[in-house]
């Protein structure tokens, strides 16, 4: 019998053996996600999530959230680093889900690729596992979808969705937030995963620079930089509800500190956040310098140093920053909670950066 010379999927450019391939390298990395709640194994067609541990609450809330990195994925793939971006998605979205209080339970990824090189899919599976274990949820499962013809071989992106639950009468957000309330900040670990559609144009197109090149004041090269993951305060956050009375949290991402923190002030009332508290990372003047980017257009953009926000009792806030410093997270009380007069918008940054 002649072979088959018609057209195949293989020859459109999907490879369904090296799909194959990559689910089996990933399956070591989603095991160590598992929480007991997880029934079955990577391969099904949905994940399962054993609701009946929710009976323990009296009225569960279910939180959900969806997200990607943006063009950080660039970076990741000009640099051949893949492991690393897994931590920026569950970031992206369990520190979204964390902010009302909420304990993040399980997450589902999706990664979209121009070619399937299973090494490179379980890398980054390898990285998002290795997130959800911080942010102590399970991975149950995923798709990776080969998009040949739409994407050049090295190109891939990728977005998770992720489910947590709260008790109702804890639920975190503006109608707890009072007048004196005190504002603490916790560090960013560097750019975290927004803005970069302005950080590559500048430092890449429009300056140049090179990724592998040494930047003195990072201490390292600007890729290995821009690569730095975003932090998972999703824990961290977790441990001051059980010992503080938080009022709200607020994720900065996109649209910068102040947009983000005025998502969760009540009418009325008003966030004042002092500069002078914190000095931004090196990054945030390389980019601003570099590109003589104006500072309030530097601060819709970019998380300038701060990556969470708690907003507690004033009374409270120096148990905070003991809970948080018991759990290495560099943070401060950076503002206060005051009333909010006519021309006040929900948040603003006053004063300049410390030095």
């Amino acid at each position: 019998m002649s072979e088959t010379t018609g057209a195949s999927y293989a020859a459109a450019g999907v490879d369904i053996e090296a799909g194959d391939r990559a689910v089996e390298l990933m399956k070591e990395w989603v095991k160590k996600t598992q929480r007991p709640e997880v029934l079955g194994g990577l391969g099904g067609f949905a994940g399962l999530f054993d609701a009946s541990a929710l009976k323990r609450y009296e009225r569960p809330l279910l939180a959900s959230a969806t997200d990607g990195v943006g063009t950080k994925v660039d970076i990741a793939r000009q640099m051949g680093v893949y492991d690393s971006i897994g931590h920026d998605l569950v970031a992206m979205v369990m520190d979204d889900i964390v902010v009302c209080g909420a304990e993040p339970l399980f997450m589902t990824d999706y990664i979209c690729v121009g070619k399937v090189h299973p090494e490179r899919v379980a890398a980054i599976v390898k990285g998002i596992a290795e997130g959800c274990v911080l942010a102590g949820c399970a991975l149950v499962g995923g798709e990776t979808a080969e998009h040949p013809g739409l994407l050049g071989e090295d190109d891939f992106d990728v977005a998770g969705a992720g489910t947590g639950v709260v008790e109702a009468d804890r639920l975190l957000g503006p109608d707890r937030i009072r007048t004196g309330d005190a504002v603490i900040a916790m560090a960013a670990s560097g750019l975290h995963s927004n803005g970069y559609s302005l950080v590559r144009h500048v430092l890449l197109n429009q300056a140049g620079l090179a990724l592998d090149a040494r930047i003195e004041e990072f201490g390292r090269t600007l890729g290995e930089e821009l690569l730095e993951p975003t932090k998972i305060y999703s824990l961290d956050c977790l441990a001051l509800t059980r010992t503080t009375d938080v009022h709200a949290f607020s994720h900065i991402t996109g649209g910068g500190l102040a947009a983000n923190l005025a998502r969760v002030i009540p009418d009325g009332l008003h966030a004042i956040v002092d500069r002078s508290t914190w000095t931004p990372a090196p990054v945030f003047d390389l980019v601003g310098r570099t590109g003589q980017v104006e500072g309030l257009e530097l601060e819709k953009t970019l998380n300038m140093g701060v990556g969470m926000i708690a907003i507690v009792p004033e009374e409270s806030a120096e148990a905070a920053l003991a809970t948080l410093a018991d759990r290495g997270v560099d943070a401060w009380v950076a503002g206060e909670i005051t009333e909010r007069d006519d021309h006040d918008s929900g948040a603003a940054l006053v004063g300049s950066y410390a030095k």
